[in-house]
């Protein structure tokens, strides 16, 4: 699939059942992940936030494939601004740091200067315009950063206890989750 006819295709409303048939045809071998990224920065924020659901899919569904860009989707992390699409990034990057995460994704985050991540993430975490949902995941994306980087433990925690009281309560559930993993990792 060309990007344009892959373009042409998320220009309508999509369902998660044409969303993983898309991510199916995404990873195969005939069009690039990158062209997906790319297409996530849109000027149509739909359009752009379509490409990221898909770019989901692909990395849940079609991970071998999706490796091969992984590089080439954190460097162009910090630059999302689709607040849509940036839901899916960051669900993204929670799951590329997991502890769980295959030995090939842990061994391309060991290798990669995440600082400039982490400053991001943070950032965002602060932000009153960005969702709870994405903050929710950029909670996530910092306790599994801990162990690379071993002073986010006790900034997140501050940041956590100044944000509690001005978010919704799943984010006070969400943050009691946080605060159990990075006990566990001390």
């Amino acid at each position: 699939m060309s990007n344009h006819s892959l373009l042409e295709t998320i220009k309508t409303t999509l369902q998660k059942s044409k969303v993983e048939k898309l991510a199916a045809i995404a990873s195969a071998d005939s069009f690039s992940v990158k062209d997906l990224i790319d297409l996530s920065f849109y000027h149509d924020q739909q359009i752009g936030f379509r490409a990221a659901w898909i770019l989901e899919n692909v990395f849940v569904n079609h991970q071998q494939r999706f490796l091969i860009h992984a590089l080439y989707f954190l460097e162009k992390f910090p630059q999302q601004r689709n607040l849509s699409a940036l839901r899916h990034y960051v669900k993204i990057l929670a799951l590329m740091t997991k502890r769980n995460a295959s030995i090939e994704m842990k061994n391309i985050i060991a290798d990669y200067d995440t600082d400039h991540l982490v400053e991001v993430v943070f950032a965002w975490l602060i932000d009153e315009k960005i969702p709870v949902a994405i903050k929710s995941h950029c909670l996530n994306i910092l306790a599994n950063l801990n162990v690379k980087h071993r002073w986010i433990k006790e900034e997140l925690s501050q940041t956590m206890d100044f944000l509690v009281d001005k978010e919704s309560i799943g984010f006070f559930a969400k943050v009691k989750q946080i605060r159990k993993q990075l006990a566990v990792r001390s």
